[in-house]
């Protein structure tokens, strides 16, 4: 028998004294398998937040700890004490992996419907074995910035205290700020589930009269249509937004009788802030050493405006925030209701607005320059809802301006609007700003939009007799009955431009007005429009004689009030007048204009509702003529070229704001 017969004759009895379980023996102990770069992305970087399965590093970690990952699927808690007690690993590894099997108890503690205690508790765990790798290991975390396993572990942290927060928040409300004798930032204290939670209120102002946001909510949880881009900040800390209440302008109550039989109407406020800001949560585990961190359950809760900080001071190490600056926006315009209101206003129907009210996309903030937006005919600020978002997803301009809104009844008289909206703003500054000495209070920009540019244009205009001559011209008969008032009237008929506005952008606007608003569907839409007398009496120091003047009005000698739609007609002498008032010289201006038909001629051409004739405006520092409908505002070409002239003027103003301190 040769050699090679009696190596085959061994193999054969071999494999049958053994059966099959030989044949591993000859298979290869390591084989090659290809993978593409998306492949060793995800497996390099998915988690259980991304894959719902615990990354290749803490799994790796527990074969590591002589531990199995089958498991510790099966008994997560006794692979959290095994991994807690194994030898032989170092700091990073046992507290990164720590960190994602605590989020792991937590998320399936959820899904279990275990107590809030019980899942409060993995919440915290996960937090603080995050914060101590980040900040208690070894290396420090600029050492680590680069690598995949330091983001995941920021993630595992911000994810936790999300969560914790808003289980806390939902438990036992504690948010009251109380004064601490040991301390002097305003804190709420509350002990839950072995832990004690410090709440650190200093880093935000809440807005006028609230003390406690009614809800909290995950801003990563938020999804909306209707809005271009989310814009955030990636960093530390939970992304929240806090409701602080219902919409003032649209949740109001409806008119109730009053006692005299007269109507009493709800009382609004003339501006409110967000009431749904974003907010930037933060948990601060308390130690001088990791032996100390993992042995107290003590933590501070400090609260953050994302706006006001974009990073903190944390052992040493400059931390950037995390921030979401869309969620709050869009949760107040999805449920605003604005769509609705805005046609119940043009038409004088029941739950509408009868003044102008302005709404402020963040606290009010000294050190930031106002953009003030004015929407157009049967609108809102949802006509702003891109632009807005886009201004403050911009990095410069948001550290620089604060956006306000003007929300106003589009039924009332151009004159009348122009002449609220002016008080309005001029309130707000002073009731913040008194002496007119801070940034928001000078060199504003303001933007509007159809007929909120026209409104726009009078309060950068200057009127001495012009609209005295007009009113007298047009409405004789009532002028004559008014005489004895001219006094109360002056200031909305003369005035000069406002000094805090130092440049201004109409986009679409009609400043010599319309045809459309003149023609056969204007006329009818414009019958419809109603200006009921309580509307009227909300103007009490300049119209509180328009009832007793309308009451003897002679309707064969006297014409009826205009409304908004009469005063955009191309053939109103309001308009006409209007026009030509001198604009100040110190104001920079810039038009917007939209073109429907890019094949005819610019000067013939229009947007489906204003001629360029009348949009165009001689002496402007810039205007841009964009293919587009009447609603051109919301255009990506609209919004870059505002976002363009904000930059431009920033650096005419030779200055930029501070970045966000401690």
């Amino acid at each position: 028998m040769t050699a090679w017969q009696r190596l085959l004759a061994a193999a054969t009895l071999a494999l049958s004294l053994g059966g099959c379980a030989v044949l591993s023996q000859f298979a290869p102990a390591v084989e090659l398998e290809s993978m593409t770069p998306g492949e060793y992305i995800a497996q390099q970087r998915g988690d259980l937040l991304t894959t719902g399965r615990l990354s290749a590093l803490t799994q790796q970690t527990i074969r590591v700890a002589g531990l199995e990952t089958e498991g510790c699927a099966a008994s997560r808690l006794d692979c959290i004490r095994a991994m807690e007690a194994a030898t032989g690993l170092a700091d990073e590894r046992r507290l990164s992996a720590l960190s994602e099997l605590w989020l792991q108890q937590a998320m399936l503690s959820g899904e279990a419907a275990t107590d809030d205690d019980a899942r409060l508790q993995a919440w915290m765990e996960a937090a603080r074995h995050a914060y101590a790798y980040l900040f208690f290991s070894g290396r420090p975390p600029e050492q680590r910035v680069f690598e995949d396993r330091q983001t995941q572990v920021r993630d595992w942290y911000n994810q936790a205290v999300q969560e914790a927060t808003t289980l806390l928040f939902e438990g036992d409300r504690p948010w009251v700020p109380e004064t601490s004798p040991a301390e002097t930032a305003p804190l709420g204290r509350l002990q839950r589930a072995g832990w004690v939670f410090r709440i650190d209120l200093s880093s935000v102002r809440l807005p006028e009269g609230v003390t406690v946001p009614e809800e909290l909510l995950s801003a990563s949880s938020l999804s909306f249509k209707g809005l271009h881009n989310t814009w955030r900040r990636n960093g530390f800390g939970a992304e929240l937004v806090a409701v602080m209440g219902e919409d003032p302008v649209t949740s109001a109550a409806p008119a109730a009788p009053a006692g005299d039989g007269k109507q009493a109407r709800h009382r609004r406020p003339a501006w409110s802030e967000m009431p749904s800001p974003g907010m930037t949560v933060l948990f601060h585990f308390r130690g001088h050493d990791l032996a100390e961190l993992l042995a107290q359950q003590d933590v501070r809760v400090s609260v953050h405006d994302p706006y006001v900080q974009d990073s903190i001071e944390l052992h040493g190490y400059r931390v950037p925030l995390a921030a979401n600056f869309t969620a709050g926006y869009g949760l107040w315009l999805a449920r605003s209701g604005f769509n609705r209101q805005s046609l119940r206003t043009l038409f004088g129907r029941g739950r509408s607005i009868d003044r102008p009210h302005l709404y402020m996309m963040q606290p009010y903030d000294p050190e930031r320059r106002i953009i003030l937006m004015l929407h157009g005919l049967a609108s809102s600020p949802e006509a702003w809802v891109n632009v807005a978002n886009e201004i403050q997803g911009d990095d410069e301009l948001r550290r620089n301006f604060q956006i306000w809104q003007v929300y106003y009844p589009t039924n009332m008289p151009v004159v009348v609007n122009h002449f609220a909206i002016r008080r309005l703003v001029a309130r707000t500054l002073a009731n913040f700003d008194p002496d007119g000495r801070a940034p928001a209070s000078r060199d504003m920009v303001l933007v509007g939009h159809s007929m909120g540019g026209v409104i726009g244009r009078l309060m950068v205009s200057s009127a001495d007799e012009q609209l005295w001559t007009w009113a007298d011209e047009a409405y004789p008969a009532e002028m004559r009955r008014l005489e004895r008032f001219r006094p109360r009237l002056d200031p909305v008929l003369r005035f000069e431009p406002m000094p805090q506005i130092e440049r201004a952008v109409f986009i679409a606007t009609p400043h010599r007005g319309t045809a459309v608003a003149g023609n056969r569907l204007g006329r009818w839409i414009s019958r419809l429009v109603r200006l009921p007398l309580t509307l009227l009496e909300n103007f009490a120091e300049i119209l509180q004689v328009m009832p007793e003047a309308l009451a003897e009005q002679d309707t064969t000698t006297s014409r009826p009030l205009p409304n908004s739609i009469d005063n955009l007609d191309a053939n109103d002498p309001f308009v006409r007048v209007a026009a030509d008032l001198p604009m100040s010289p110190a104001v920079r201006y810039h038009s917007i204009i939209a073109q429907l038909d890019a094949s005819q001629p610019l000067d013939r051409s229009d947007d489906g509702l204003v001629p360029y004739r009348s949009a165009h405006l001689a002496g402007a520092v810039s205007e841009k003529v964009i293919v587009s409908g009447h609603s051109v505002q919301e255009t990506a070409p609209a919004i870059l070229e505002l976002r363009r002239i904000l930059h431009q003027d920033l650096e005419a103003m030779g200055g930029r704001a501070p970045q966000g301190a401690d």
